[in-house]
């Protein structure tokens, strides 16, 4: 099975699961000793599909929430896309998956995911034990009323409860501090941004947040720096934090 992979995320998993991914996107940065062989034909948003035909794939495999409809409709191989919103349903999502490229091992992954899913959340310990919490600023220690996850800057964009972020942050005892939106990722009000009572996590992607935390701090932000990849690259990678994080507090 010879599979070309245009999600990041799912990229590392194919191939610490065993299947052989010969196209990527550019974005596709994991595990680096081995994407540094495999060609790229394009990003998440656009493809070469010349490029692709010269690789002679036997599926592509797109994200509804990575990639766009267009992509998807001009693809001219057989393709799958995944549809992963939560940890709730990233089991069922893998195990498809799996079934498509003959993997075994990404299907006990779906499985080790359903175990994780159904497990309880982890209690809230405090705004400095977040996960890979750094760059912590703003004046405000601990007297927050809640949590908005940063993605993007002008306009100010955060992930949703309804995203696979949102449900890593309620897995992990933000629950409470989380606010319910139509939209999966809501721009917030420039004039009431920042909020003082609102404790801000600035995510390293796809937003570069890292080269501005003096800037935000400045500006009034109370929050910290954290991880994209632990809260969104749903796959291998998510599963290994989350289930670390999951065994030091048990």
């Amino acid at each position: 099975m010879r599979v070309i992979s245009l999600v990041p995320s799912l990229t590392e998993t194919l191939i610490e699961c065993g299947v052989e991914v010969i196209g990527r996107t550019r974005f596709c940065v994991h595990p680096l000793d081995k994407v540094r062989t495999i060609p790229v034909v394009g990003g998440t948003k656009e493809i070469n599909w010349g490029k692709c035909s010269e690789l002679n794939p036997s599926l592509v495999v797109f994200d509804k929430e990575e990639n766009n409809k267009e992509m998807a409709d001009s693809c001219p191989f057989p393709f799958h896309a995944t549809h992963i919103t939560s940890i709730q349903n990233i089991s069922s999502e893998l195990e498809i998956l799996s079934s498509l490229v003959f993997s075994t091992r990404l299907k006990s992954l779906a499985n080790k995911w359903k175990l994780l899913a159904d497990g309880p959340d982890l209690q809230f310990e405090g705004w400095n034990e977040i996960p890979t919490l750094s760059k912590r600023i703003g004046t405000n220690i601990e007297n927050f009323e809640k949590a908005e996850y940063m993605i993007w800057r002008d306009p100010w964009m955060t992930a949703g409860s309804q995203t696979f972020i949102g449900s890593v942050l309620k897995k992990i005892g933000l629950s409470e501090y989380l606010q319910t939106s139509d939209s999966k990722y809501p721009t917030l009000n420039p004039r009431q941004t920042p909020n003082p009572s609102t404790f801000y996590l600035f995510s390293s992607e796809p937003f570069p947040f890292e080269r501005y935390m003096d800037d935000l701090e400045r500006i009034g932000f109370n929050g910290a720096l954290v991880d994209g990849e632990f809260f969104s690259w749903f796959g291998s990678r998510s599963y290994r934090m989350l289930s670390d994080l999951i065994k030091k507090a048990t």
